[in-house]
């Protein structure tokens, strides 16, 4: 019996001492997931038709995926390897449909481009994908921005350093709320377009990407294992350009709702 007790006075005393960090009690998980002295949001996305949010793992993005955008930013257009780039999860900032969302300026940039996009979200992951099976990796779509401190990024091409400060910061990825694939399908043309103060600036088909996402899906897996939460940026049309304070962007994509974001 004593030998019990002690046992169990040694247990609470050690889920006392684990307990405290800096001063400050750590909070009982009831899981096997180990405990953490602070928690961190869960960036997700709202799923059309549902209750439950998309939990957002990583973003990928696809760079000079259109023919005639890649010659505006200097590049020569044929099939070559894709390239990819990544954005932080809490870039992303959610644009309810029907609404206009206010979209900060960020600092740093004198010259903020626009870049619409079709973004698709992955449920099942993976490596190696082969092409044919691709497809069956997309838990839905939706439609997005990757904004773009264009003079950073360039800055830092010329020196040939890396340009994350160009692509990653906050909110740089404004995007609707996912439609799932079983519902409306899968994207491999349509018209996409984006129009600033009510002036159309990017005008092009989705079957015009030089990629199209079953190949990005498949070409990404090989550089990197893919998992439930990814979602791929697919790449913008040519005539990117800049926005400033006021300026009202509305991005389109046949079968789904506009994209409507005001700079502010």
């Amino acid at each position: 019996m004593k030998d019990m007790n002690r046992r169990k006075l040694l247990q609470t005393a050690t889920a006392m001492t684990a307990g405290a960090v800096a001063g400050c009690a750590l909070p009982v998980v009831a899981d096997n997931r180990p405990r953490t002295p602070f928690e961190v949001a869960q960036i997700t996305i709202p799923i059309v038709g549902s209750d439950l949010a998309f939990p957002v793992r990583r973003i990928y993005c696809i760079g000079r995926n259109y023919a005639a955008h890649a010659r505006e930013m200097g590049s020569d257009p044929t099939r070559e390897p894709p390239f990819f780039f990544q954005k932080p999860t809490d870039a992303i900032q959610n644009v309810a449909p029907g609404t206009t969302a206010d979209h900060p300026y960020p600092s740093l940039t004198k010259n903020y481009h626009y870049e619409i996009e079709l973004v698709a979200a992955l449920n099942k992951g993976g490596r190696d994908i082969p092409v044919a099976r691709a497809l069956e990796h997309v838990f839905g779509y939706t439609i997005g921005l990757d904004m773009t401190r264009r003079d950073l990024q360039r800055a830092m091409g010329d020196q040939k350093k890396p340009w994350e400060i160009g692509k990653s910061f906050d909110r740089s990825a404004p995007l609707g709320p996912i439609h799932p694939a079983a519902s409306i399908g899968h994207f491999t043309k349509g018209s996409i377009w984006l129009k600033v103060n009510g002036q159309i600036k990017q005008n092009a088909n989705l079957e015009q990407m030089i990629w199209s996402v079953a190949e990005q899906i498949s070409k990404l897996s090989e550089a990197n294992e893919l998992f439930p939460g990814d979602i791929i940026y697919s790449g913008t049309p040519e005539n990117v350009g800049p926005v400033v304070k006021g300026d009202l962007m509305e991005g389109h994509i046949d079968g789904l709702p506009n994209l409507s974001v005001k700079v502010v």
